[in-house]
């Protein structure tokens, strides 16, 4: 008897012009394996390439192929080689007339035949079962491998490839990456109906072919959320690092009707880390992504909203409400709202790596990518404790792994602990007083142009990788003149509002700000956009928390 195939979508395919026979072959399988695969059955050859496509594009796997050899059109052999394209690793089988034997034969060499079956093949029992239950047997040993819902197919060296990549990565959609230049790659080009001139493609569970999307398309697509279901809320939170995750779980917890509003991906510049070891009670340190997956997880588990790919673009006062607008003209209000947009890396201004970002020049981690780096010179812009991370787990792949760092050394700003972890790894090394002066390739990154700062001495290196971890620009541009910044862009709070014993210009109220509330009543700010904030996990989660209690006293004065 038929033993249960290894995935719920597996296929045997049979192809017969004659309805009646098409049928016949399509009742003894199911009879035989229609509990264990999936029965698919085509009258023409055009049909079950269609049939075929359809199930690579959907992910689903195909374990045997039965074709008749005498159809119009295109017969069984024709059809076979086309469909040893599609499903290379299918087990074939060729149904045919005794005076078509010795095509049969010739065809094991063209399309690599498994066997063929002379008609009729009455009784089943004897003639048909006995070689599909050997043929499902080898396919079963084979090395076959289910292929996620969601697909990728994409050129290694292009920059929209690698964000969408890190994108999917960073929302913890499960996803298959194909290479243009691979096989498979080739052959999901060819099922979508696509030349690869335009690159990446995303296939969806739901057989969605997407062209270079954009992020808030690719997080419709994939079952992310990104619609609001109300529009009113006592609190929105905008920005998903670890403050308005914190104040999602808090706020959400303590029974306010709370969204978290998030451009990109959930995690911040934390959840890009690929181990953070100084976070309170992960003695073994946890990676990034892990603590983001928690912390959403636990949001949602207390009824906080997540929205993806949303990008807020304005902040509006409105009586007692607080409008935020999107990009897309849409908008939400709320009773209150915690700003928790977080920072993002500086841009290198060294020439040639604008050209080459997302082609060897990656600013943050890109987890994705470390796998690539194996056995080759990797390059690290920066001396937090970011770089010295990202440092660390890339160790772990590449042939070497260079910190360069504008500073005399790494005690400025990188945690003890790091620093005795790279002064112990062997192929780490930090170049003190040194930066880029210029990245140089063509299609990617080839050579990088490296200064002493101190004797302005230059250098030429080989460098097909650079992560580039500098300065902390303030994600809060959209803001405008809505609530009041330093000179840097961070949003001033609390105690830094009235400095100077008066509360800030346009103040109603008459008590002064509270902690973390900006210049707008009711607006708070959380985590590293806050100006003279800690820049650590944790006093980012603390802030979160910190800022529903306030939100809390507000509501209730209000």
């Amino acid at each position: 008897m038929a033993q249960a195939a290894d995935a719920a979508r597996t296929v045997i395919l049979t192809v017969d012009d004659d309805p009646g026979v098409s049928r016949a072959v399509a009742r003894d399988l199911r009879r035989r394996y229609g509990e264990s695969y999936r029965i698919v059955r085509a009258e023409s050859g055009e049909s079950a390439l269609d049939a075929l496509r359809e199930l690579k594009l959907r992910g689903d796997l195909v374990a045997v192929i039965l074709a008749d050899y005498r159809m119009p059109q295109m017969n069984g052999i024709e059809f076979l080689e086309q469909a040893l394209d599609v499903y290379p690793g299918a087990r074939r089988v060729l149904l045919t007339a005794y005076a078509d034997t010795g095509a049969a034969i010739d065809a094991i060499n063209v399309v690599d035949l498994d066997h063929y079956l002379l008609k009729p093949w009455d009784p089943p029992e004897e003639k048909l079962y006995p070689v599909l239950d050997d043929l499902l047997d080898a396919w079963r040993n084979s090395a076959y491998r289910p292929v996620p819902a969601t697909k990728v197919v994409g050129h290694r060296w292009s920059a929209r490839s690698s964000e969408v990549r890190e994108f999917l990565a960073r929302n913890q959609v499960p996803y298959r990456w194909y290479s243009v230049e691979e096989p498979e790659g080739q052959r999901l080009l060819a099922a979508a109906g696509q030349d690869g001139r335009r690159l990446p493609l995303v296939i969806t569970p739901d057989c969605t072919v997407l062209v270079e999307p954009e992020a808030p398309e690719l997080a419709a697509r994939v079952g992310l959320a990104t619609s609001p279901a109300a529009d009113f809320y006592d609190l929105v939170v905008i920005g998903g690092g670890p403050a308005g995750l914190g104040a999602a779980v808090y706020g959400a917890s303590e029974g306010l009707r709370t969204v978290l509003v998030e451009r990109s991906a959930t995690g911040g510049q934390a959840g890009q880390s690929s181990r953070i070891e100084n976070y309170l009670g992960f003695p073994d340190g946890v990676s990034g992504a892990q603590l983001t997956d928690r912390a959403r997880r636990q949001a949602a588990k207390f009824g906080a909203e997540i929205l993806t790919a949303r990008e807020v673009t304005g902040l509006e006062v409105n009586g007692a409400a607080r409008v935020i607008r999107f990009a897309d003209g849409s908008s939400i209000a709320a009773h209150s709202v915690i700003l928790a947009t977080g920072v993002q890396y500086r841009q290198l201004g060294a020439a040639g790596c604008i050209d080459l970002t997302g082609c060897g020049v990656f600013y943050g981690s890109a987890l994705t990518e470390a796998a690539a780096c194996q056995g080759h010179d990797v390059y690290i812009v920066g001396g937090a404790n970011s770089a010295g991370q990202a440092a660390m787990y890339l160790s772990r792949f590449a042939k070497s792994v260079t910190l360069l760092v504008r500073g005399s050394d790494l005690s400025a700003s990188m945690s003890y602990y790091l620093i005795q972890q790279i002064n112990d790894a062997p192929n780490i090394s930090v170049r003190s007083r040194t930066v880029v002066d210029a990245a140089h390739g063509t299609d990617r990154l080839e050579q990088l142009t490296l200064r002493h700062v101190a004797s302005g001495e230059t250098e030429q290196v080989d460098a097909q990788w650079m992560f580039v971890f500098i300065g902390a620009a303030p994600l809060t541009g959209w803001l405008g003149e809505t609530v009041l910044r330093d000179e840097r862009g961070f949003i001033l709070a609390g105690p830094d509002l009235t400095a100077d014993g008066r509360p800030p210009a346009g103040w109603e109220l008459d008590r002064p700000p509270y902690h973390l509330e900006t210049s707008i009543p009711g607006v708070f700010v959380a985590g590293d956009a806050r100006a003279e904030s800690a820049k650590r996990v944790a006093s980012a989660v603390g802030e979160g928390a910190m800022a529903v209690m306030l939100v809390h006293r507000y509501l209730e004065q209000s």
